[in-house]
């Protein structure tokens, strides 16, 4: 699995808005332990030409991130993405529709503050209590331009920050957003993290502040503004009590190890180039951790038929090995042989041979050559499930799949073990039980593969992280198999819970 979640650490809605007594601004009002973010943008409420803001600011763990790339948590740059989700809050209030949010980076700090009142805004911070408002970023402390400084340059890498956009068509949207290059920013240290800011794009606010002076907040500086109003857009904040809706960070990468020793075939006129191409692991466990091998080795595989149950003769295949992760490395290799069995010998100057594996060699043939994509029903089972897993533990699941029509052999039945087929494409998804929310979507797309499973000579797995689930709650795994009908849901569901001890 290669996803992990980062929580933001503070959030606030800021506003310029009326009180209830449509003569006083709430440009002092603070919101920061709400449970609700709000943007929104009202004009002409009090007399014609008025208008009324309201914006969100977020901020997120970015130096937990950058120490979790350090210990090996999530992978190195350009190998992960980072999404920035907020999550819609239904209310009974009217939906602005084909409205655009911005997303920016905030470019000063700021506090959060502990105001909840988000209808009178009677929760003050001025300049005597910490949090921000409209006017102020921190207690005492000015905005350089009221309603929030944020990074509105172009981008330049190092410089500036990016900026983002949201789309809401209908109303009632999350927002989901590749911020991948902006996270990296602040990981390298070449921008401070101060958050994001979201609101209304200047051409749907009817105000937008320009000034740099210490003015009230409430002059309209756009006077080409839009005589519009888009109201309410709101999300849940980092306090609500739904805990999969509160604002987050999502790290996604591709973690899949797809060993086929189990699943090796000899090259194949009836295949391409790159479908007759196995990938092969070694694994370097030592004393039941896995370890990278010391020094800098050169690792090379190569492959020899079986000769009298050992590699002899010459050279089969000869490549140059990569290192995956923490004492995983794997070869990208195919073999053109009729031997049943050959032997796969791994090996550096330095070390010399420290690993002869076998692999049985399987021949594609008409009947074969569709094997990934043509089986379209199986039965599958989880053979190591447990009813209950702690929040804190990593869990791999072990995946048994077979073909729903699956005839056994003489020997199968001997041996009262029906073959596990190996399913080369397959991800998983997680629902909470209860109220069938989906927790983890299941990722189907050609360049998405952060909940694909893996597979070894015994079949297919996958790892979940606990501490990503809410204990206290009974939750299911569904499986999908790419086929030739496309992405096919299976019917098992899985059940296990999640709790504190």
């Amino acid at each position: 699995m290669g996803i992990k979640r980062y929580f933001a650490t503070k959030d606030n809605t800021i506003t310029n808005a009326y009180t209830i007594d449509l003569a006083t601004r709430a440009t002092g009002s603070n919101m920061g332990a709400a449970d609700i973010l709000e943007t929104f943008s009202i004009y002409g409420r009090e007399a014609t030409g008025s208008s009324e803001l309201s914006r969100i600011l977020v901020e997120f763990p970015i130096s937990t991130i950058a120490q979790d790339r350090v210990d090996g948590k999530i992978p190195a740059v350009n190998s992960a993405s980072f999404y920035l989700r907020v999550f819609n809050a239904r209310h009974s209030e009217q939906l602005p529709r084909e409205a655009i949010l911005n997303v920016l980076a905030v470019s000063s700090s700021w506090q959060e503050g502990y105001g909840l009142d988000m209808e009178n805004y009677v929760d003050k911070t001025k300049d005597t209590i910490d949090g921000s408002n409209w006017m102020n970023r921190e207690r005492a402390t000015r905005w350089n331009k009221v309603g929030g400084a944020y990074h509105t340059a172009s981008y330049t890498s190092g410089s500036t920050l990016p900026q983002y956009t949201a789309s809401l068509n209908d109303g009632p949207e999350d927002i989901e957003i590749d911020v991948t290059t902006m996270v990296e920013e602040w990981i390298q240290g070449n921008q401070t993290n101060y958050g994001f800011g979201i609101h209304l794009t200047s051409s749907q606010e009817a105000f937008f502040s320009t000034s740099d002076s210490l003015d009230s907040g409430s002059v309209p500086h756009n006077a080409e503004g839009p005589k519009d109003s888009f109201y309410t857009k709101r999300f849940f904040s980092r306090t609500s009590e739904f805990f999969f809706k509160r604002p987050v960070i999502e790290a996604r990468w591709d973690s899949r190890n797809t060993d086929d020793r189990g699943n090796f075939y000899a090259k194949s006129n009836l295949a391409s180039a790159v479908e007759n191409l196995n990938w092969l692991y070694f694994y370097n466990y030592v004393r039941g951790t896995l370890r990278d091998i010391p020094g800098s080795e050169t690792i090379y595989v190569d492959l020899y038929a079986s000769t009298s149950g050992s590699a002899a003769g010459g050279v089969l295949e000869k490549e140059l090995a990569t290192r995956v992760d923490t004492g995983i490395y794997r070869v990208h290799i195919s073999a053109s042989t009729t031997a049943s069995l050959i032997h796969d010998v791994w090996y550096s100057s330095g070390l010399g041979q420290f690993k002869t594996g076998s692999i049985e060699v399987k021949k594609l043939n008409n009947a074969s050559a569709l094997l990934s994509n043509d089986y379209n029903q199986f039965i599958t089972k989880i053979t190591n499930l447990k009813s209950y897993y702690n929040k804190h533990e990593s869990a791999r699941f072990r995946v048994f799949t077979r073909l729903r029509d699956y005839s056994p052999t003489i020997y199968n039945v001997a041996t009262t073990e029906a073959e596990n087929t190996t399913v080369p494409s397959a991800s998983f998804e997680i629902i909470r039980m209860i109220d069938n929310h989906t927790v983890i979507n299941n990722s189907t797309s050609s360049s998405d593969y952060h909940t694909h499973l893996s597979y070894d000579v015994s079949g297919s797995y996958f790892d979940l992280d606990m501490s990503l689930l809410q204990p206290g709650y009974l939750y299911g795994v569904k499986l999908a198999y790419y086929t030739s009908d496309g992405w096919r849901e299976q019917e098992e569901t899985f059940k296990f819970r999640v709790e504190d001890n």
